[in-house]
């Protein structure tokens, strides 16, 4: 970074609204861009690494404690009371909150919201919003309604749309998803798999939505089952009118609950492995899908498009995520930016441009090379629906290499009692290879020199992804 730039961003400070490796790594890009920051933690989380590190690397009133992350009044206090001119709220929590964000940039004391622009985060996190948009600018998005519809002529229409796209797919079971509009977390939603019994099954959902939410509005849904979940990396300044990619991630490796474990960066090899359709084809497609979709809204941070691809290369928007994502870092390892050093910290550019800097390059500047694999090591155990693990970790290290990054929250000189009151993810680990082969052999490398070790309170030893990871690691890319 340039010194003008640097100096530029020095009289800002900002509040950390996030616990964790997240909140560590939002307190490093802060540093190597010369601002201050404040963190938080809760008393569960007194013994996180992230409440290390701000102690021994901020500065006055760089760490506070607070009763709850969920807090916005409390978060809003210690903002104030640290001086900060911004906030960063990581992934998760706030990150997705346009009111969070809309208040911060709008209160008396008017911060900055460092991610998208509060009007962008609640256009793109309305999924529906989202495929209306995307329909409009010739997007390919899964089959289905983009509004919730009342009425049952055109309800079972819709419906028969998706059965017969799903029988071109050659799907020997198709089926369709009727949800209420209205609803979430699981509530009012029946799968169909005779089209002969969609008007029965409308009708129940269409009377429970109204009774439940006082909306009788259904969607018309497909599940796909059998695709690649892949991403496209966007990052923009505060202009929304040049964004650029840092490329894809494949992040199909996956809990049973659908949950990523593994994610690969870029999203397919076409020049290392053989597919069935033309997976150059789908990289450059999504890209340009994801670019469109970014410009016509003037997209003004880092955001993820997430898209699913069927057996036959067929891509599918499936939708925005405006926020930071746990991932970045796998891309990120893969990327570099002309005149900068090293790989980018995708972090430090979302700070910087959040800060109101020009992104300051095009795509032109941005080049990849090798391959990054990303793990999630989590307490949890995959045997048995990975159920989370709650316990001690007394042992915690691994083999330090050039190609590995470990980013953790978890103490490796002391032991670390898991908190019960969040997910137990305990590290990302990131491994760079050349290409998709020596990524893999390295990868299974770190794993089998990692130590982790642990018992709960019956004694038992702890439970982890690691065998899972290791595994799985040889059906990356691998459709």
């Amino acid at each position: 970074m340039e010194t003008s730039q640097k100096d530029s961003l020095q009289h800002h400070k900002v509040l950390v609204a996030n616990r964790g490796e997240i909140a560590i790594r939002i307190m490093r890009a802060c540093r190597k861009l010369g601002v201050a920051f404040t963190a938080i933690f809760t008393a569960e989380d007194a013994a996180s690494g992230h409440v290390r590190y701000a102690r021994e690397n901020g500065g006055e009133r760089s760490l506070f404690r607070v009763s709850s992350y969920h807090d916005a009044n409390e978060l809003m206090s210690v903002a104030d009371q640290a001086g900060c001119t911004a906030v960063h709220p990581g992934y998760g929590f706030f990150a997705e909150d346009f009111r969070f964000a809309r208040r911060v940039t709008k209160r008396d004391r008017k911060m900055i919201f460092i991610g998208p622009s509060w009007k962008i985060i609640r256009e793109l996190g309305d999924k529906i919003n989202t495929k209306r948009l995307a329909r409009s600018l010739d997007v390919p998005t899964v089959p289905g309604s983009d509004r919730p519809i009342y009425d049952e002529m055109e309800a079972e229409r819709i419906a028969r749309s998706v059965f017969e796209f799903q029988v071109q797919q050659g799907i020997q079971r198709p089926l369709v998803l009727v949800k209420a509009s209205a609803g979430g977390g699981g509530m009012g939603i029946e799968e169909v798999y005779d089209i002969d019994n969609f008007r029965s099954v409308y009708r129940r959902i269409r009377n429970y939505a109204l009774r439940q939410f006082k909306d009788e509005g259904v969607l018309i849904e497909q599940r796909i089952t059998d695709f690649n979940h892949l991403e496209v990396q966007i990052v923009s300044d505060r202009s929304g009118k040049n964004p650029v990619h840092f490329g894809t991630r494949n992040c199909s490796i996956q809990s049973t609950g659908l949950q990523k474990r593994v994610e690969v960066a870029p999203g397919f090899v076409p020049a290392q492995m053989d597919y069935s359709f033309d997976a150059a084809k789908v990289l450059q497609d999504i890209v340009h899908y994801s670019l469109t979709m970014a410009r016509k809204v003037g997209y003004d941070n880092v955001g993820t498009w997430e898209w699913i691809v069927t057996r036959r290369g067929e891509p599918f928007l499936m939708e925005v995520n405006t926020r930071i994502q746990v991932e970045n870092g796998v891309s990120a390892r893969i990327s570099s930016i002309r005149n900068h050093e090293g790989p980018v910290d995708l972090i430090a550019e979302q700070i910087r441009i959040g800060l109101g800097e020009p992104l300051g390059y095009t795509q032109d500047d941005v080049t990849f090379d090798g391959v990054g694999i990303e793990y999630r090591l989590i307490a949890e155990d995959p045997e048995h629906g990975f159920t989370p693990w709650v316990g001690r970790i007394e042992r915690f290290s691994w083999k330090e290499e050039p190609w590995l990054t470990v980013l953790t929250h978890v103490p490796t000189d002391t032991p670390y009692e898991i908190p019960t009151e969040f997910d137990p993810n305990l590290a990302l680990a990131i491994i760079w290879g050349k290409d998709l082969a020596e990524a893999r052999e390295r990868g299974v490398s770190f794993l089998d020199n990692l130590h982790l070790e642990g018992r709960n309170n019956a004694g038992e030893a702890l439970k982890s992804n690691v065998a899972f990871l290791r595994a799985n690691t040889a059906r990356t890319l691998r459709f």
